[in-house]
């Protein structure tokens, strides 16, 4: 005879109780996720292309754009891409869970998270409202570029050496330059 597993319902507020030892934790619809901290050439890849963004859309004063940021809808949800862009007509000193429109979620593909950036994140980011999810793939040097259209289709394109999308360029050659 097999037994139910008891999987714990978690909360947003039960987040500011987990350790702060390096490692991602995160929550969708309550289950918690936790992925190790990232390896220097994630994090490499993703300090450029923030970079670039903060250039074309933060220094002209359109967007903020955070790295990691945190996509909250209360009270079982928190996600946190390792980019996130969202309008300047919030106040950087906003709390995370009043930021209520999102524009764009960065996920770099590590080992440990890809399957899980691509098959659930992705698609939580979308019913979270965001209106773009870009999917950083730094060891193939490719991006799929995904775009919200109505509320049950997504568009997905993959993008390689160069990203276009809401007026910003992004030269992925630079981006990924002396990667292995």
């Amino acid at each position: 005879m097999a037994m139910a597993i008891s999987v714990p319902v978690y909360t947003v507020d039960d987040l500011e109780n987990f350790p702060d030892d390096g490692n991602r934790y995160e929550l969708l619809d309550g289950v918690l996720l936790v992925t190790p901290q990232a390896a220097a050439s994630h994090q490499i890849v993703a300090s450029r292309i923030q970079t670039e963004l903060a250039i074309s859309l933060q220094k002209p004063g359109l967007a903020h754009v955070v790295g990691p940021g945190a996509v909250v809808r209360m009270p079982n949800t928190q996600l946190q891409p390792d980019i996130l862009v969202y309008p300047a007509r919030f106040s950087p000193c906003t709390d995370w869970r009043k930021i209520t429109e999102h524009w764009l979620a960065v996920e770099i593909f590590s080992r440990s998270s890809r399957i899980y950036d691509r098959e659930f994140k992705r698609d939580a980011y979308f019913a979270l409202g965001l209106q773009q999810v870009w999917l950083v793939d730094w060891r193939d040097r490719s991006v799929e570029v995904c775009a919200a259209k109505g509320k049950s289709s997504v568009v997905r394109d993959t993008i390689r050496w160069r990203i276009a999308g809401a007026d910003v360029a992004i030269n992925l050659l630079e981006v990924f330059a002396g990667l292995p």
